[in-house]
């Protein structure tokens, strides 16, 4: 590099071997998402484009790799069953916008309070629903709407297809799939080049043709017909209220789902660290644009990111780069699409959902922080039962309950001699939460002597305690020979 100091990218034959890889794994994965959302398999290939030209050129984290999301799959796919196709446009242009004014207030930081468990809660409930929703499309047949049903009917859809031939195809399809991803890993090393997502599709695909299974495929749209800016009109739905709680769901879940994962890159390589404000701002200018173009939502992509850093990657040229390989494809060959069996698709995606779901990180929170293995459970089965923007409030909810819980720690010591007044010894955080523990402890006082109760040891003391204690101050004086004598904070 001293011979040519003039070169701007130092790091380009990395990067460019990198976004090659990214790409490979990138192009299932983008197709996939966008078939499970209900859309057009392009419009995944659009948010690709979008998350490798746009986010991957902004500052923010340099290494990570954005597009569409396993992780947003089920809210998607309700969005589009409710509100229809035109409106997804605007929710997504909507949550764009959104995330540029929380990165420019500054707010990208305040993500990385929020609980690990519910985080984590949030992901295993959207794994359990996309699984549960997936194993249908591998069973060619059609998937109840609501997470429960879709739970309660797999049974009769696993019976139903033992009598039907192209189920049976379908399903060993899709199981054969699930079977690559799981096994390349122990593949050799040469091998092991080809990314496993790409693998398993092209085999199944190869599969498919030359057996002539009588298996769905992709149906293919083209990119330009596909891309349909949301009309004018729709804009109006604005003023709904299940649709701005929509808009809220989708830049909570989406932002949050992007800061984690620069948390996990950040501590997969020793570049630049994550500037979360940036990043921030830079998945809302790609959701801003997705929206404008009617597209599916972005995040940054663990996987992705993962394989980016794992191929050497050194810069965002890689990112940028792989942006570029997907605007070919879908520009030259999108015929290529309509190969791909849908049972493919759909291993892909429980494979991915079996992967949202933390079974050795809820073993160990339950043998060393049950409170949190609990907000973790309720947060997934809160989500499968009723919808994720519930879900996900329900565990923030139960969060905030359980960190006031154990920040109201109060020590009660009582110094009784046997004869004279009793000193009662109050100390830590005095608040409504520990009420009935400290009135039942004063309570059991002797009724028949004087009290002398030391709040000098309270750090906090809040008025419904305050006036708890003032009145068993004034009911034991009522009943007691001498007047209770309280010591203030």
């Amino acid at each position: 590099m001293t011979k040519f100091p003039h070169i701007k990218f130092p790091y380009i034959r990395q990067d460019f071997a990198a976004s090659l890889v990214v790409f490979l794994v990138a192009l299932p994965l983008c197709v996939g998402v966008a078939v499970a959302s209900g859309v057009p398999a392009e419009l995944g290939l659009v948010t690709g484009i979008v998350g490798g030209l746009v986010t991957g050129m902004l500052r923010g984290s340099s290494l990570q790799v954005s597009g569409p999301a396993a992780g947003l799959t089920v809210l998607v796919f309700e969005a589009v069953r409710e509100f229809g196709l035109p409106l997804l446009g605007v929710i997504v242009l909507a949550t764009g916008v959104l995330q540029i004014t929380m990165g420019v207030l500054k707010l990208g930081r305040w993500f990385r309070a929020i609980s690990v468990s519910v985080v984590e809660g949030m992901l295993a409930g959207i794994g359990l629903v996309l699984i549960a929703g997936q194993l249908y499309p591998a069973l060619a047949a059609k998937a109840p709407e609501s997470g429960p049903g879709k739970i309660a009917g797999l049974p009769g859809a696993f019976l139903d297809a033992l009598g039907d031939g192209g189920a049976l195809a379908s399903l060993a399809l899709g199981a054969g799939t699930i079977a690559v991803l799981t096994l390349w890993k122990y593949a050799p090393a040469k091998v092991r080049t080809v990314p496993g997502p790409l693998a398993a599709v092209g085999l199944a695909t190869l599969a498919a043709f030359f057996l002539g299974l009588p298996v769905a495929t992709v149906e293919v749209h083209g990119l330009l017909g596909s891309v349909q800016p949301p009309p004018l009109s729709a804009f109006g739905e604005l003023a709904s209220v299940g649709l701005i709680g929509t808009i809220v769901a989708f830049t909570l879940i989406a932002s949050a789902e992007s800061l984690f994962s620069a948390a996990a890159v950040d501590r997969l390589h020793d570049g630049p660290r994550t500037r979360y404000n940036q990043e921030l701002i830079a998945q809302g200018a790609g959701n801003a644009l997705c929206g404008v173009l009617g597209a599916l939502p972005m995040t940054a992509v663990i996987v992705r990111s993962a394989a980016n850093v794992q191929a050497g990657a050194r810069t965002k040229a890689s990112r940028v780069l792989h942006g570029v390989w997907l605007l070919l494809f879908a520009a030259l060959l999108p015929g290529v699409l309509s190969y791909i069996p849908i049972p493919a698709l759909a291993g892909i995606l429980v494979y991915s959902g079996a992967k949202l779901i933390p079974v050795r990180a809820l073993a160990v929170l339950w043998r060393e922080h049950r409170g949190e293995a609990l907000i973790l459970v309720v947060t997934a089965v809160s989500i499968v039962a009723v919808s994720m923007f519930e879900g996900v409030l329900i565990g923030l909810a139960l969060s905030i309950v359980k960190t006031a819980w154990e920040a109201s720690h109060l020590k009660l010591e009582v110094v009784d001699k046997g004869s004279g007044p009793v000193d009662a010894y109050l100390s830590g955080n005095a608040t409504f939460l520990r009420l009935p523990k400290i009135l039942d402890s004063l309570e059991a006082l002797p009724q028949d002597r004087p009290i002398r109760v030391d709040l000098s040891g309270l750090h906090h003391l809040d008025h419904a305690c305050r006036t708890a204690l003032e009145s068993w101050a004034e009911r034991h004086s009522d009943a007691g020979t001498e007047p209770v004598k309280v010591t203030a904070v």
